[in-house]
């Protein structure tokens, strides 16, 4: 018997034959295939699912503290909050925050040294800011902590009693009166109109905007701002605002110079004080609810936004009532 080797149909070689039989028998060699690969889930390589968070975050993350930050801004905060949050987050971090820790390696900032920054700025009676530094402070370390560069946040152990809020005063009939008097035959009248009948914030004033029988603002309370878009608020022109538009172009000055002439006139209040007072009139003149969150750009949780589109006619005629 002789014994062929094949491979497919190539014979690849023969052994010696075997005496005493007829018989040939030959042995197939079939090629070899390769094991095929299982598909990974979501179309990822085992490789890709498989980083190491070790060596990413010292490849990519900066571990200074000023370094860190600004990769914490522009990665991250940028898109959380709207432009004038982060502008001014941004300016208190370089004026406050920044001349402190420097760029040191963020694992040696110790808690006396942010408890310390805390204390400097609550005792130069800047409240406010003491509880914005140590809001900002607080984030930054968690996000460091997201990234594997520490194991604790410094924070925690900080001592700090958030201070107590001063809202706005509404201004009385006489000082409305006095307003609006005193700026009369200038913009400026105009201006402390729409603000006083519509309620729109001081850096919401460039956005103001006479549409049909509708006052238009931009709403830049709202987080879809963070991401882009624009959303409208809509306050119906009431009887106390009419009088004062007469056609005229709506055109306001920068929040500053409007809050200094302002000042000059009422003295003890703010801008903010004439939201304040809408919001007063609105609910002394018996506005309902629902019209009242719309027209302050206040409108509810999400399931509220999702289900509720009130329509004009409903919120004309409840802008009709806004007249003493």
């Amino acid at each position: 018997m002789a014994i062929g080797l094949r491979s497919g149909n190539a014979s690849v070689g023969k052994l010696p034959a075997i005496t005493n039989s007829d018989t040939v028998a030959t042995v197939t060699i079939f090629p070899f295939l390769p094991k095929r690969k299982k598909k990974q889930k979501n179309g990822l390589s085992k490789k890709t699912r498989a980083l190491d968070p070790d060596t990413c975050a010292k490849s990519t993350v900066p571990i200074g503290f000023h370094d860190f930050s600004m990769y914490y801004f522009e990665k991250f905060r940028k898109r959380k909050v709207v432009k004038k949050t982060y502008d001014s987050d941004l300016a208190r971090y370089k004026r406050y925050i920044r001349p402190k820790f420097g760029n040191i390696p963020i694992q040696t900032v110790l808690p006396l040294a942010c408890q310390e920054l805390v204390d400097e700025i609550t005792e130069m009676k800047l409240g406010k800011t003491a509880d914005e530094i140590f809001s900002l402070l607080n984030q930054t370390f968690k996000m460091a902590i997201k990234h594997g560069l520490i194991k604790n946040n410094p924070m925690d152990i900080v001592f700090h009693v958030q201070h107590e809020r001063v809202h706005g005063a509404a201004l009385t009939i006489e000082e409305e009166r006095k307003l609006l008097q005193a700026t009369a035959g200038t913009p400026y009248q105009l201006m402390f109109a729409i603000a006083l009948y519509t309620g729109v914030r001081p850096y919401e004033y460039k956005s103001v905007k006479l549409v049909g029988n509708m006052i238009i603002a931009q709403n830049c309370k709202r987080k879809n701002a963070a991401l882009g878009k624009i959303e409208w608020k809509r306050i119906p022109v009431s009887p106390m605002l009419a009088p004062y538009l007469n056609g005229s172009e709506i055109r306001f000055y920068i929040p500053e110079v409007v809050r200094d002439k302002f000042k000059s006139i009422l003295p003890n209040h703010t801008l903010k004080d004439m939201r304040t007072t809408f919001y007063t009139r609105c609910k002394t003149c018996g506005v309902a609810p629902e019209a009242l969150k719309e027209f302050m750009g206040h409108t509810g949780n999400g399931l509220e936004r999702a289900y509720t589109d009130l329509p004009d006619e409903f919120l004309i005629a409840e802008a009709q009532k806004i007249k003493y």
